[in-house]
């Protein structure tokens, strides 16, 4: 068995810390081995012990709810040997990164655990798509992770004051979140970024063509991800990124690299969208009647915020927008729980019919 500092000095520079440890002392009696998850595929996993990186079946921890299987970041129990070898459970998470998935289960699908800070990537090769990194950040405020926006390719801005009229749109699209500027063809800016990131984990999101990969190979130092070029005509990416990969960085801390998402659906994400309309929400407060829906209501603090050009439309309809689609979604996963609650009943109805009818058979 491995000794605890041991197992300390291995996986400190993954994360791993005395809460981590703590939570892991009810498997450690199990002769269990704890490790963290870098990487999965097909219902396996790639697992970093103090033993180096173990590969081990998830089969064993594969519930109904989508929420619930193992993904990148998790913190997990592994068995010691074994052919093959499984992951018995993963240690509760302190933060979740999830989105809807496109299905029209209305489920969620969780794309990395036990984030510290979610890195948003967006390029300054294409025309700014404020209500896309809105989107991203709802996602991240809601996961508990900080966001951290980076507007790659600076180079290709070379005007300052164009880029500082972006970087005001951007931070005023993201309030009470770090944007800077990076070239990580060139370097400019990488440092502020290292820094950031120094500690704890980081996932890296955003669209195909937006640099993460390039990013990544960046802090990471070294060319661990494939770089494709985007396409000239609308600066879109191949998927450079199959897998979500967990790398540890060079400066401390670690980094968790995603494909890039072409679909950001919310997913139950009502606080996150709060936080990044922060000020609207701030207005709401002000309104005449704590139900107002800002459309014509009379005392309405946030048309009087539009009205008087304090508040940007756009913004408005975009808040609009999100809260929608998330009750929506809301509502579509209520209803599918109560099918299934229904569904339980049923059949455990007909489980107790059919044991009335042996019984009575057994009777007559």
């Amino acid at each position: 068995m491995t000794s605890s500092s041991a197992v300390f000095t291995a996986l400190a520079p993954y994360g791993w810390d005395d809460a981590w440890a703590d939570a892991f002392t009810p498997h450690e009696s199990e002769g269990l081995l704890p490790g963290r998850v870098v990487r999965v595929d097909r219902g396996q996993c790639d697992v970093v012990t103090a033993g180096g990186v173990l590969r081990a079946d998830t089969a064993f921890v594969t519930p109904h709810d989508p929420l619930r299987v193992v993904c990148t970041g998790d913190w997990v129990a592994v068995e010691p040997g074994g052919n093959p070898r499984y992951v018995r459970t993963y240690l509760p998470r302190r933060t979740a990164f999830v989105r809807s998935t496109s299905s029209k289960r209305s489920e969620g699908q969780i794309l990395a655990a036990n984030v510290d800070h979610a890195v948003v990537a967006v390029s300054l090769a294409v025309e700014l798509d404020l209500g896309r990194v809105e989107r991203f950040l709802a996602l991240a405020w809601e996961s508990g992770a900080q966001p951290v926006v980076v507007l790659t390719k600076a180079d290709l801005v070379p005007d300052p004051v164009v880029l500082a009229h972006l970087v005001q749109d951007v931070e005023t699209t993201a309030p009470g979140v770090p944007v800077l500027t990076v070239s990580a063809l060139h370097g400019d800016g990488l440092d502020v970024l290292v820094s950031l990131v120094g500690s704890g984990t980081s996932v890296l999101l955003g669209q195909s063509g937006a640099g993460k990969s390039t990013l990544a190979n960046a802090l990471v130092g070294d060319d661990v991800m494939d770089v494709q070029a985007a396409r000239d005509v609308d600066g879109k990416g191949r998927h450079t990124t199959t897998t979500r990969n967990l790398l540890p960085l060079p400066s401390g801390g670690v980094l968790i690299d995603t494909p890039g998402l072409r679909g950001v659906g919310l997913f139950d994400a009502e606080s996150g969208v709060g936080q990044v309309f922060s000020e609207i929400e701030e207005l709401a407060e002000q309104c005449r009647f704590h139900d107002c829906v800002h459309e014509s209501e009379p005392g309405c603090a946030v048309r009087a915020a539009v009205d008087s050009g304090a508040l940007p439309v756009r913004r408005l309809d975009s808040y609009r927008k999100l809260m929608r689609e998330n009750q929506r979604i809301v509502a579509k996963t209520d209803a599918r729980l109560r099918s299934e609650i229904r569904k339980d009943w049923k059949r455990k109805g007909a489980e107790g019919r059919a044991a009335m009818e042996a019984k009575r058979g057994r009777w007559s």
